[in-house]
């Protein structure tokens, strides 16, 4: 009698695939080109904010957090600040001082918020008009007076407040197209490592120094560090100089406008070296634009952009 045959299934392992974690989204600011922590931070409404640069005015505060900067002259001479914050919300932002029209032209793009003390009276015809005008002359809880300077240099206001007040207008999202951003790196052989920008008197002269280390630009004014009284040195990414025309604010007082649409040359620093450029802005609502010799545009280091408005009266060198 045969036996019986026992036979056993074959154990079969089955392997599962474990599937490739998806990456993270990644999320940038459309201002500074930096990562930000999610998509809700990239549509936070920009807030610019007029600030002085007399003697009297220094050291500021705020400008250290700016994602872009705006600097030229306002009158006689003496320049002054239209910085532009989305992400960053300094406790202490100022003095605060007034707008001018073509400041305004730099913001509207951004479709910002611009915080001022006053202004010039087509600057003040022109935002109260048509675009988020948050003067202090009719918000007067959003800043206040510091003891420790005094008048007209010791207006200040805070991201705080600033939101608060953008907020109870409406302004709480800003749809926008900024510069094109990279991600830099210092040429081998820097080419531009001492830039010099004039644009009067020697008490509004700036300079940058170079740092291959951490692709940054030291800036200086009037022969001394330019340091942001709570945050220190002052270390754009990417510095632009562009040359403006000028055209009389009429009237009898002397005062003139800087030209901010159609083109002109433009200087633009970064990773150690200098690209000779043309700045581009069809009208006010047109945002800045920066290209090449081909007629591409320029990307520019994420980080804090400082762009320098002169007029044929002032000057731009390096070595």
């Amino acid at each position: 009698m045969l036996a019986a045959l026992s036979i056993q299934p074959e154990k079969i392992e089955v392997i599962r695939n474990k599937s490739t974690p998806k990456p993270k989204e990644k999320f940038y600011s459309p201002l500074t080109g930096l990562e930000v922590s999610d998509k809700a931070t990239t549509e936070q409404a920009v807030t610019g904010v007029m600030i002085e640069n007399s003697p009297d005015a220094r050291p500021q505060s705020g400008l250290k957090d700016a994602g872009v900067v705006y600097e030229a002259s306002a009158e006689g001479g003496i320049t002054r600040f239209m910085v532009l914050y989305q992400q960053n919300k300094p406790e202490l932002i100022g003095p605060v001082r007034s707008l001018r029209i073509y400041y305004l032209d730099w913001a509207a793009p951004y479709q910002a918020s611009i915080a001022h003390v006053g202004g010039s009276y087509n600057a003040l015809e022109t935002v109260r008009n048509s675009y988020r005008d948050i003067d202090q002359f009719f918000n007067a809880g959003t800043y206040w007076r510091a003891s420790d300077r005094y008048a007209p240099h010791n207006v200040y206001t805070s991201g705080a407040k600033l939101d608060e007040l953008n907020s109870a207008k409406g302004y709480t999202s800003s749809k926008f197209t900024s510069f094109a951003r990279t991600d830099g790196e210092p040429i081998a052989e820097p080419t531009a490592t001492a830039i010099s920008v004039g644009f009067s008197s020697p008490l509004y002269a700036t300079s940058y120094a170079y740092d291959s280390a951490s692709n940054t630009y030291a800036r200086s004014l009037a022969g001394a560090p330019h340091a942001d009284r709570e945050k220190g040195q002052i270390t754009p990414s990417v510095v632009v100089v562009i040359k403006v025309g000028t055209q009389s604010r009429g009237g009898s007082d002397g005062y003139e406008d800087l030209v901010t649409s159609g083109s002109g040359q433009a200087y633009v620093f970064q990773n150690g070296t200098v690209t000779e450029a043309t700045w581009q802005k069809a009208d006010r609502d047109t945002s800045l634009s920066l290209v090449d010799s081909a007629g591409n545009a320029i990307k520019l280091n994420r980080g804090q952009t400082w762009v320098s408005a002169i007029t044929d009266r002032g000057s731009v060198s390096w070595q």
